[in-house]
């Protein structure tokens, strides 16, 4: 196996260092009146909710009541693709907005916030990264969608946690070798799924790096019946335990249609409020992280996520601020990868069951 290209990660210190941002609270007068003003909002401005599983649920809520959608990346960027409304607002991190600028340039993008950043996007700065794909001009390079427009220009593919394995595996059949960045853990599952010749950059989710293993043996033990349900940047070591390993459509469609009543999650909480709606009677049990009480960047919700709310949300439709926005020229060159991946298609999903 190829040895992991080490980059440091810049993250923000005074967001990560008390873990994710508590959840806001509202009377039942003030979550009406917030709901309602952004109901208004986005008919008033042609706009339409786009928002990724892992934010609040009444955001979730709020996009599934007015004709939008709660989906995982690539979802969100076909949905907003194929929608009429002349804005989008995007309720997730940066890069998710980006996507959106860049697929679709002549709709206005905007954000509840634009300081909701990704660790992945974080860990690998345009220079860099570029500089190391310099020095490797003999491989293909192949970006998740966790990372800037900027990055997404520099590379040949781009790819999500639903599609990663089947367009490397299509790639390595051509006998192409491979840069991959910037997460390292799913690197290595795509890696050992595929047996693809890849060098894998050393980036890594606060979220998913943060479940253990070995705690994770030990809860399996206390839920014996439990189907554990693993989304692939976490560890070797967790993933190794999974009964399916996927994108978080994956994990929730898992939930649906497996016959066990009690599910062991190893992704960022957010998912649960869709898995709930979809599968009420099931018992989720999330997957032990840093444990309580040590340090831990994530406790099982990215910080960045947690950004997105609802006073944000109807900050940003009334002042239209927030703006996502791109140099044309990378536009352009971020738009060429990531068409070919959605000319790919979804193809298989990655999961993993035994």
């Amino acid at each position: 196996m190829n040895t992991p290209i080490s980059i440091s990660i810049q993250t923000t210190p005074d967001l990560l260092d008390t873990g994710s941002i508590p959840t806001p609270s509202y009377s039942a007068s003030e979550r009406t009146q917030l709901r309602d003003r952004i109901k208004q909002l986005l008919k008033d401005r042609d706009a339409v909710l786009v928002a990724h599983y892992y934010v609040d649920s009444e955001i979730q809520d709020l996009a599934e009541e007015t004709g939008g959608t709660v989906a995982d990346s690539l979802e969100m960027a076909r949905f907003g693709s194929n929608h009429a409304a002349s804005t989008l607002v995007v309720a997730g991190v940066r890069f998710m907005g980006e996507t959106a600028k860049i697929l679709n340039p002549e709709k206005t993008v905007i954000m509840p916030t634009l300081q909701a950043e990704c660790s992945l996007d974080i860990s690998a700065p345009i220079d860099t990264f570029s500089r190391f794909c310099d020095q490797n001009p003999d491989r293909t390079i192949v970006v998740y969608a966790n990372t800037s427009a900027a990055v997404k220009a520099r590379a040949d593919w781009v790819v999500t946690s639903s599609n990663a394995i089947a367009i490397v595996e299509h790639l390595h059949e051509q006998g192409q070798k491979i840069i991959w960045g910037p997460d390292k853990h799913l690197g290595q599952y795509i890696q050992q799924e595929t047996g693809a010749d890849m060098l894998i950059w050393d980036g890594a989710c606060v979220v998913h790096e943060a479940f253990k293993a070995e705690t994770l043996e030990n809860l399996r033990a206390n839920y014996p019946d439990a189907a554990v349900l693993v989304h692939p940047e976490s560890p070797m070591g967790v993933v190794a335990q999974a009964d399916v390993v996927g994108s978080t459509s994956r994990l929730i469609k898992a939930v649906t249609e497996l016959p066990n009543k009690q599910f062991i999650v190893a992704t960022d909480n957010g998912i649960f409020h869709k898995m709930k709606k979809m599968a009420g009677d099931k018992q989720l049990i999330e997957a032990p992280t840093a444990g309580v009480g040590a340090t831990c960047e994530s406790c099982a919700h990215c910080p960045w996520m947690a950004m997105n709310s609802l006073n944000n949300l109807v900050s940003t439709l009334e002042s239209m601020n927030n703006e996502i926005t791109i140099d044309e020229t990378i536009r352009q060159k971020a738009l060429e990868p990531l068409t070919r991946m959605m000319s790919f298609g979804q193809g298989p999903e990655g999961a993993k069951k035994h």
